[in-house]
């Protein structure tokens, strides 16, 4: 009996040990996140001006050579709108915004990529089989959606979300895709309010604020759609799998 209730007693110390450190690596991840984030959103110790005269001076390259260096920024908790107005300024409304475009997803792919690598196999030992089986059925039948509609919702930072969907599994090419067309409308706006930035009153620039503002609207009702479908999905699992009873 010893034996037996030794036996019965290791599955439950087990687990308990095992998530240790995957809690661990998941907290290393969010802190250096979390730093960067401060660094360079809040502290502001890139000079944005600077990369922008360090990228013209490539000449006729310079749209390739904005496309990565944008992206590693991007990832590093730069603001998009800043990196997309610059694109702007540099290139103008057409080649501007298929630079951002291109920048993008880059970022999106690489956020993902890094997310995938340093918290995959921490988030799903940690959330358990049968919440990762639902997350990954999610992922099948809309994980490309949900990155579209993650980039119409304003107040969102598009690089901590490509971390997050990395971080549970999300596949690069519905990661990439699913950034290009969702993206469309805010690479426009803010690539169009930089390369207007001299004369706000140009019809391009009242183009751009109409965009951004159906944008707005579209992301609000998405998010809302979202919010109660996550509510009815959450209501029917607690009916399909009751909490059991509590002991005594």
């Amino acid at each position: 009996m010893s034996a037996s209730a030794d036996d019965g007693q290791e599955p439950q110390d087990l687990p308990a040990v095992s998530r240790r450190p995957h809690i661990l690596r998941l907290a290393i991840f969010a802190a250096v996140l979390l730093t960067l984030f401060y660094l360079v959103a809040v502290q502001r110790v890139i000079d944005i001006e600077a990369v922008r005269r360090t990228v013209a001076g490539a000449g006729p390259l310079a749209p390739l050579v904005y496309i990565p260096v944008s992206a590693v920024l991007a990832t590093m908790f730069v603001p998009g709108p800043l990196l997309a107005a610059g694109s702007g300024v540099l290139f103008g409304p057409a080649l501007g915004t298929l630079v951002t475009l291109c920048s993008t997803v880059t970022t999106a792919t690489i956020a993902a990529f890094v997310g995938r690598r340093a918290g995959r196999d921490s988030a799903r030992a940690l959330i358990g089989p049968q919440w990762a089986g639902r997350i990954d059925d999610q992922i099948k039948r809309r994980g490309l959606w949900a990155v579209v509609g993650q980039r119409f919702v304003p107040g969102i930072s598009d690089a901590l979300a490509s971390y997050t969907f990395g971080a549970f599994g999300l596949p690069l090419w519905q990661m990439a895709i699913g950034a290009f067309i969702g993206s469309m409308p805010r690479a426009f706006v803010y690539t169009a309010l930089g390369a207007s930035i001299s004369n706000l009153n140009s019809p391009l620039a009242y183009a751009a604020i109409a965009v951004w503002c159906v944008m707005a609207i579209i992301g609000a009702f998405a998010a809302h759609r979202g919010y109660r479908s996550w509510r009815a999905n959450r209501s029917r699992s607690d009916v399909e799998n009751p909490a059991p009873p509590p002991n005594g």
